[in-house]
């Protein structure tokens, strides 16, 4: 009789656990998938960006505004829409694929691009640059970005050519070329945590 009464305990405890089980099963599953096609967390670890982005700035990046990918084969299944011109996009850095690199589009597919001095060019005409950040009275430093001349390069099919908005101190398309468009993760759209610059919060990334 005792053994009985105590059946009906036991199954509860362990309905009770199963509940907990899948309530946690299900909300890992939905920020795996949140962050593998929704929405992703990235640290600014560098100056590249300023005066953008500081080193400290936490940002979220909107992975589903270029459409949904296949994780790992990098390959889109429903095309959305494509970075524009001066988008803030997160990417797999195309020479060590372990790392992500954040740069602002400068040339889109097909663009002649040049640059001459503090002044760019795409297909012949003067870019207006309104993030473009240059170090006055300095000039650039060891693997920091030329003054000098470069191009007309002309970006290929399918890739974009990208630029750091502290200019003087960005190691981007100038150096190691193009970005696939395949290795874009995402477009960079509000920094929800800053430390030490804790005013940033919650700021729109222009």
């Amino acid at each position: 009789m005792e053994d009985q009464r105590e059946k009906p305990t036991l199954i509860r405890k362990k309905s009770v656990f199963r509940e907990y089980a899948e309530a946690a099963a299900i909300a890992v599953i939905l920020a795996l998938f949140i962050r593998t096609f929704v929405v992703q967390a990235f640290k600014i670890p560098s100056g590249s960006m300023e005066p953008t982005l500081l080193v400290g700035d936490h940002i979220l990046v909107n992975k589903f505004i270029y459409g949904i990918k296949i994780p790992y084969l990098r390959k889109t299944i429903v095309p959305i829409s494509k970075p524009k011109r001066n988008d803030v996009i997160v990417f797999i850095y195309p020479v060590d694929q372990s790392k992500d690199f954040i740069k602002r589009v400068i040339g889109l597919p097909g663009d002649t691009v040049e640059i001459i001095g503090k002044e760019i060019f795409i297909n012949g005409k003067r870019f207006d640059d309104p993030y473009g950040h240059y170090t006055e009275g300095q000039g650039p430093t060891s693997r920091s970005a030329p003054r000098g001349r470069i191009g007309p390069l002309k970006v290929p099919e399918g890739h974009l050519f990208v630029m750091g908005d502290n200019r003087d101190h960005s190691y981007d398309s100038r150096f190691w070329g193009f970005v696939p468009l395949s290795s874009v993760k995402g477009e960079a759209f509000i920094i929800y945590w800053s430390w030490p610059h804790w005013k940033r919060f919650l700021k729109l990334i222009d």
